[in-house]
Formats: C-alpha cells, sequence, structure tokens
C-alpha cells in the first residue's frame, strides 16, 4: 500500500504513520556522532522496517547534513519519504529572504518539517516578538513551502507546556498552520514532563478542535513516559507517531519506536509497518546500535537481549511447559530469541533446552548431557558465569559434542609493560600455528591487554580476514576472591560485536592478562564459528542495501 493511500485526513482509525527522527534528533543525544556513511546506512535499516519518513536532519544547520542530502540516492529507498528539517523565517523576514528556508529548498526533499513557537512563554521571551508576529511567521512559512510543491509537517512546538499556559494562543498557532496549509499538524511534548493522562487530554481536545487535521505525536523522556505518551496520543485521536528508533535523542532521549510500534501493532491491532516488517525489528536494533557505536540495552523491550530470557527454574520450567507463562508475546514475531540463562542451579532441562538448537537428538539421559552439566557446574565453582557468557557456553557445548574446530594454536605470547612519563606503555608478541603455517608478529595498545588484542587480531586476520569486522564493546574484570587481595582470582567478561550482532566470552584465571586471553581467544572462535555456520546467509547489511 502506497503512503498517500492510506492519507485520509485521519479517518482510517487504524492506521499510524511512523516518523523516524534518529538522524536529526537522535543524533543529538550524547555519544552520538553518525558520519554521512552512518546516515546512509541508517536510511536503509529505517527504511527496511517500515519507516514512513525520515527526518535526516536540518541542511542549514551544518555541511554534513547539507552534503547528505547531495550524495542519498533517494531511488533506492522502498518506502520511506525524505524529510528536511528546519524552523520559520524569522522575524521581521519574509520566508523567501530566509536563508533557512532556502537551505530547505536545497535539500530537495518532497517532504519538509517546520517547527515553531506554540508556547507565548518562548515567542515573548526566548524569541523576543509579538505573539502576532509568531502567527505571521507560522503561517507565510508553511504557504511559502507549499507554494514550492511541498507537503509539509508542522512540528507546534512545546505545544504541551504552551497549551496548559494559554490554550488558546497554542490553539491560534495550530490554526495558522492548517490555514496556510500544512498536512501534518505534529503535537511536541519537548520538554518531556508530561504524563500520560495529560497528553490524553489535550490531544483529545486539539482533535475535537481541528477535526478535518491529521494530528501526530512527537515525545521526549525525561519523565520516562515517551512511549506511554505517545500510545496515549494515539488513543485521543493521533495518527502520526514521531520518535526515533532505540529512543536515542537529547537529556533522556526520544520516544523509543521499536517499543511504540509493536504497543500498538501487536497489542492495539494497529497497522504501523507490514506485517512481515515486525520480524526485522531485533536485527534492524543491532545493526542502528552498531552504526551508532552503542551497545544495545540489553533490558530493551522486544528488541533487547534479555527480554525473552529466563533464568529462575521455576520461570524455565513454566515458559517450556507454556510460553505465554512467562512471555507477553512470542519472541519470533519480532525477530528476537528465547534465551535460558545458564547458571549453577540449572538442572538437566535447563541445560537441555539450552542446547536443543545444536543437539536436538539429546535427552535427558544422554550422558553428553550430564557431562555438559557437570563442567557447567565444576566451571562455575572455579569462579566462571555463563549466564552472561553464551557464546562460551556454545563453545564448551560443541567441545562436549565434539563439533568444536581448532583454528589456530598458540604457541607462546609475551605482553611487556614499560613505563613512560607520566603514563604506561605496553605492547603484546604472539606466535601462533594455523594448519602448517607459523606466523608470529607484536602490536601496541593502550595496555597489555589493548596489545594483545591487536596483536591477536593483527595474526589472525591474515588467515581469516572476516575478523577485521569484529571489535570489542566491553569489557569487564571482577574480582571472585578480594580477601585474597593480589593473589585473587578475576573473572573477565569481554563483549564483541559484528555488523550482525554481539556475544560474551568469559575467562577466569589468577592472572588477569591469562583470564583476558582466554575471553579473547574464545571470542575469535566464536566469531570463526559463526561465518562458517552462516555461510551463504545473506547478512544484514546485505539485506538492508
Amino acid at each position: 500500500m502506497k503512503i498517500n493511500d492510506r492519507r485520509l485526513g485521519g479517518r482510517e482509525e487504524k492506521n499510524i504513520e511512523i516518523f523516524d527522527s534518529t538522524l536529526r534528533d537522535g543524533a543529538q543525544g550524547e555519544g552520538i556522532s553518525f558520519s554521512i556513511e552512518d546516515k546512509l546506512n541508517i536510511v536503509k535499516a529505517l527504511d527496511y522496517v517500515g519507516a514512513d519518513y525520515i527526518e535526516a536532519g536540518n541542511p542549514g544547520s551544518n555541511p554534513k547534513d547539507l552534503e547528505f542530502f547531495e550524495r542519498i540516492d533517494r531511488s533506492k529507498m522502498r518506502h520511506a519519504r525524505l524529510v528536511a528539517f528546519g524552523s520559520t523565517c524569522r522575524k521581521g523576514t519574509a520566508p523567501e529572504n530566509d536563508e533557512n528556508c532556502a537551505s530547505l529548498l536545497t535539500a530537495n526533499t518532497d517532504v519538509v518539517a517546520v517547527f515553531g513557537k506554540t508556547w507565548d512563554l518562548h515567542v515573548t521571551d526566548i524569541l523576543k516578538t509579538s505573539l502576532s508576529e509568531n502567527l505571521r511567521m507560522i503561517y507565510d512559512t508553511v504557504k511559502f513551502f507549499k507554494s514550492h510543491g511541498k507537503e509539509v509537517i508542522f512540528d507546534a512546538e512545546h505545544y504541551f507546556d504552551g497549551f496548559k499556559r494559554n490554550a488558546d494562543y497554542a490553539k491560534s498557532a495550530v490554526g495558522a498552520a492548517i490555514d496556510a496549509g500544512a498536512d501534518r499538524i505534529v503535537l511536541c511534548e519537548t520538554n518531556g514532563g508530561c504524563l500520560p493522562d495529560e497528553v490524553e487530554r489535550i490531544t483529545a481536545e486539539t482533535c475535537e478542535t481541528f477535526p478535518d487535521a491529521v494530528i501526530g505525536i512527537h515525545c521526549h523522556n525525561d519523565s520516562g513516559c515517551a512511549a506511554a505518551n505517545s500510545m496515549a496520543a494515539v488513543k485521543a485521536g493521533a495518527r502520526h507517531v514521531q520518535g526515533t528508533y532505540l529512543g536515542y535523542g537529547e537529556r533522556c532521549g526520544n520516544a523509543n519506536l521499536s517499543t511504540v510500534i509493536p504497543n500498538l501493532q501487536i497489542k492495539q491491532d494497529y497497522r504501523c509497518v507490514p506485517e512481515k516488517n515486525l520480524e526485522r525489528f531485533t536485527r534492524t536494533a543491532r545493526w542502528i546500535s552498531e552504526i551508532a557505536n552503542l551497545s544495545l540495552f540489553k533490558g530493551m523491550p522486544y528488541v533487547g537481549g534479555s527480554a525473552f530470557s529466563h533464568k529462575a527454574g521455576m520461570h524455565i520450567d513454566a515458559v517450556a511447559k507454556e510460553s505465554a507463562s512467562f512471555e507477553h508475546i512470542n519472541p519470533e514475531s519480532i525477530g528476537n530469541e528465547r534465551r535460558f540463562l545458564m547458571s549453577e542451579v540449572a538442572g538437566r532441562g535447563t541445560v537441555l533446552k539450552k542446547i536443543s538448537k545444536l543437539a536436538p537428538n539429546l535427552t535427558k539421559d544422554s550422558p553428553e548431557t550430564a557431562e555438559i552439566c557437570a563442567r557447567v557446574k565444576q566451571l562455575e565453582y572455579e569462579g566462571y558465569s555463563f549466564e552472561a557468557a553464551e557464546a562460551s557456553f556454545e563453545l564448551l557445548v560443541r567441545e562436549v559434542l565434539g563439533t568444536k574446530k581448532n583454528y589456530f594454536t598458540l604457541n607462546y605470547f609475551k605482553t611487556i609493560v614499560e613505563p613512560e612519563e607520566n603514563d604506561f606503555s605496553a605492547s603484546a608478541i604472539i606466535k601462533i600455528t594455523v594448519g602448517d603455517k607459523t606466523e608470529i608478529t607484536a602490536a601496541e595498545g593502550n595496555g597489555p591487554v589493548h596489545a594483545l588484542d591487536n596483536a591477536l587480531r593483527r595474526v589472525l586476520e591474515g588467515f581469516y580476514p572476516q575478523l577485521g569486522g569484529v571489535h570489542l564493546t566491553d569489557y569487564k574484570v571482577r574480582v571472585l576472591e578480594p580477601q585474597q587481595a593480589t593473589g585473587a582470582k578475576v573473572r573477565v567478561l569481554i563483549e564483541s560485536t559484528d555488523e550482525s550482532g554481539s556475544w560474551t566470552t568469559v575467562g577466569v584465571s589468577a592472572d588477569v592478562i591469562a583470564a583476558s586471553w582466554i575471553a579473547l581467544v574464545s571470542s575469535v572462535e566464536y566469531k570463526l564459528m559463526k561465518e562458517e555456520k552462516n555461510n551463504g546467509y545473506d547478512n544484514d547489511a546485505e539485506n538492508f542495501g
């Protein structure tokens, strides 16, 4: 169904337009800096998952956004429409003479999103202009872009705070945009402090005041209610929802569309994206977080790694008998999977469920099952933890089953730390054998573990080029026996990632370098094993292309 086919003045009650602002609002989040290539790849991901609109930036604010609009190939977009973002014209200036308005035209998008003030406080105290002049700025700017054939989305900035202070003026600002021909009116909960009952009440009154307008909602998460507020607005009549795919955004972030969309579509029977696209949600979340160089929060609803994980024995038993007992949806419907977490209290039933995909013919009474249980309990007694290191657990299972491949043999490694002025330098030397070939290499790093990681990758990438796409995203060390002081055992957890996901491995030793080495080697082995399993499978990057 084409987007225009379902734009019927907001009367098709079960159709919701999705507007993603990851590239604009999301880019304002702390720790996020998208390159132009990043932005191009995120457009592919958002188009792949089914967004109707992708707000790609403000061409008048910086050269990077302007270059992005010049480089993007719109012919390759399957579904979404690209949106350029900017403000109304300045006070005392006509849109045709305003640099910002001119830059929005240079972006050459069919759709522009224009924000304007609807809170009288901002008009008088921030813009330092009159209320009537602000209405003129809104009307003239929308009219200007309509005269150039653009679809115009008017973002009513600070609408809810403005409504609570001066409802008549907030509505008059919206009315000015509608009178000028705006195609969408988006009520922005810009400060993020409203609660769902407020959002529902104000949205409902606005929809009643402007019954022929298509009303949208744009929420921030400063009170932790962005997703709930978005749903409350839809309940009140909004038919256009804005947010960012993983909730990225300034301060506490924006409404998380990977949560809002499944809530609306799976639980309330709205149509937000094509039904088949729901199965793409988890892989899209992993892909976007990878591009952003941020770990995907494991506890994120629907798409997080822990969203369908179970540890308590009674919970695992119940889920095995009836998944609905502890799962609100089928994880596969959203592209995620059920996980049974390993721990020292896990029995054979838990282990069997855990390894069913690797060895479906095993039973509780199989000797291999008993051996895996015994190995897990012994290793956890020694300090290992497989709850957060499932990659290491899979390698253990394959070792017991005799299906683990030996990709390389370590001959030796050595790390050297030397003092420098106000710091220390570290280097590592590694000698390994792959097949009948032996190689030795050295590398430097920020500390001995980093140097060891660099050396291992350098020597192995000659044999296994696919390791070039792997990098470490987290490194944790825990002292297991503090009373032993510097002689205590340590547990090292290493999280690694590539274009298709992330995995965690574990190592334990009284020597932190040795523990790190165990976890590093396991990470590399898991990646190589994963590549063999997925040989011939279209990876996420290709699917998004």
